[in-house]
């Protein structure tokens, strides 16, 4: 059955439920209850070590879009050898952890992961972005993933093809139709598309009136339509907290379900979620922001890279054995190429991953790590850019950019921020987080530079001739002060002569 028929009938069986459910069912009460049930449980697994420092396992909880995809294929998998990875990041199997040596795990599944992780023993990793861009790029993605599939004659065409392109990937990569949430959003966006050109072509429309992309009725779902669908209020909105929060409808706790519809039922309640993702961010080892991108991949090369280095290195793996398996690649397929330039884009990023990975032979540093990332990104970039616009050449004229969101309304935005209000608190906490990690990585960068120095000094000339600076410093600087008054006092004497 198709994911986003299948959501929609869990959807309307819950209003069904909700309405037809006696009053204490429906009441606030009885949600307050089983909130505060589920919170006070949630937040008695968090383990309350050391969480500077790395642990065993490294899981880094991915919120969609929000960047999370760059981290993975430009520092982590730089970081762990293959063999190190969990088995099928990414799938809709999820996570087996009956593989040994599991030490990294990159996901979009929520918090409830954790529930078969071991807590101990791992490590969490996240990127949080502003709330309003992230329905933005939620919407964007999904639009361009679905307006691949409009090669095809008609959507029965369409939906074999995607059959078939999941089957392909099987053992091989992973296909974006798998991963949650796109499994739901872009088959419901690909169904709004064939419908909407079949009625064009129904109709004889050609011409397309309006610049605003993200308000043409006549070509694709308009996005004020968009957030306002049960299938956004179900997966999208608030979808950060929820995700942290380990309630989403893709969770393993069996009480997920009702606690989310108890918050959507009764908005006060919210604030009870929200109270255990700021707790868990705390708890996090790194908590990274979108829009500082470039000083977030920095601080997370110095907070988590750094330490991820030094646990290799004293383990039997090493570093310099993170070479990539070729018959093993994670790759995220999204569907085939459907141009030129899209097959050129994707050769160009997949020989230059292979690159990267034979430098992960080297004995790895921070700043090496750095600098095969801005490789790395750039050419990662380039190839979204490019696939970006030949999917959008699908549904011309529109055109997501930047620029064009500001064509937004304002009514529209403020809805967004409405419908995302504990998403925009988190943000707000995020922020704060990210702050306090900066001001501590700065201290820490000062505290090496001047042990580095000492180190050299000591080094060069050893520890004792050192101390005898030190001890007849005082000394020293009393003869040049006598001096400099002696030369002083002559300078004095001549000119009064």
């Amino acid at each position: 059955m198709d994911p986003t028929l299948s959501l929609r009938l869990a959807i309307l069986l819950i209003l069904l439920g909700l309405a037809n459910a006696s009053p204490h069912k429906r009441d606030f009460g009885h949600c307050e209850n089983v909130v505060k049930k589920w919170a006070s449980s949630a937040l008695s697994l968090e383990v309350k070590e050391d969480k500077h420092t790395l642990r065993d396992l490294l899981f880094f909880l991915h919120v969609p879009r929000t960047g999370g995809r760059t981290y993975f294929h430009c520092l982590l998998k730089k970081l762990y050898p293959n063999d190190l990875e969990c088995p099928r990041s990414y799938d809709k199997l999820r996570f087996d952890p009956s593989k040994q040596k599991c030490r990294l795990l990159v996901t979009h599944d929520d918090y409830s992961m954790m529930s078969k992780l071991p807590k101990d023993r791992t490590s969490v990793v996240t990127i949080l972005r502003d709330p309003v861009d992230r329905v933005f790029s939620t919407y964007e993605f999904s639009v361009e993933v679905a307006a691949r599939f409009l090669v095809h004659p008609n959507l029965t065409s369409a939906t074999k093809m995607a059959g078939r392109l999941r089957s392909k990937t099987k053992g091989f990569g992973v296909s974006t139709l798998d991963i949650w949430p796109w499994k739901y959003l872009v088959p419901w966006m690909r169904e709004d598309l064939f419908a909407r050109r079949d009625s064009r072509r129904l109709s004889g429309s050609r011409n397309i009136y309006g610049s605003n992309p993200y308000n043409m009725e006549d070509i694709v779902m308009p996005l004020h339509k968009y957030i306002n669908d049960p299938v956004a209020q179900e997966i999208i909105h608030n979808g950060a907290t929820f995700q942290i929060a380990g309630l989403t409808n893709n969770s393993y706790i069996p009480e997920s379900h009702e606690v989310r519809h108890c918050i959507m039922q009764h908005k006060e309640l919210g604030g009870i979620v929200l109270e255990v993702a700021k707790r868990r961010l705390d708890n996090m080892l790194y908590v990274g922001l979108t829009e500082d991108h470039r000083e977030s991949a920095t601080m997370f090369a110095d907070v988590v890279g750094a330490q991820v280095i030094s646990q290799l290195r004293g383990s039997s793996s090493g570093v310099q054995t993170a070479a990539t398996n070729e018959s093993e690649q994670s790759s995220l397929s999204d569907s085939e190429p459907d141009d030129e330039h899209s097959q050129n884009a994707t050769l160009e990023f997949e020989v230059s991953m292979k690159e990267i990975s034979e430098a992960s032979k080297e004995n790895m540093t921070v700043g090496k790590l750095m600098e095969s990332y801005e490789s790395c990104i750039s050419t990662l970039r380039k190839t979204q850019s490019l696939r970006r616009i030949s999917s959008l050449k699908r549904i011309s004229p529109a055109n997501f950019t930047k620029e064009s969101r500001h064509q937004v309304g304002e009514a529209v935005l403020q809805e967004i921020k409405s419908l995302n209000n504990l998403d925009l608190e988190l943000y707000e906490y995020a922020k704060d987080i990210f702050a306090q990690q900066h001001r501590r990585t700065t201290q820490k960068s000062a505290v090496t530079v001047k042990e580095k120095f000492t180190n050299t000094i000591t080094g060069s000339y050893g520890s004792s001739w050192w101390n005898h600076v030190f001890l007849f410093l005082p000394i020293i600087l009393l003869l040049v002060f006598f001096i400099l008054f002696v030369n002083a006092r002559r300078r004095t004497s001549k000119v009064k002569i």
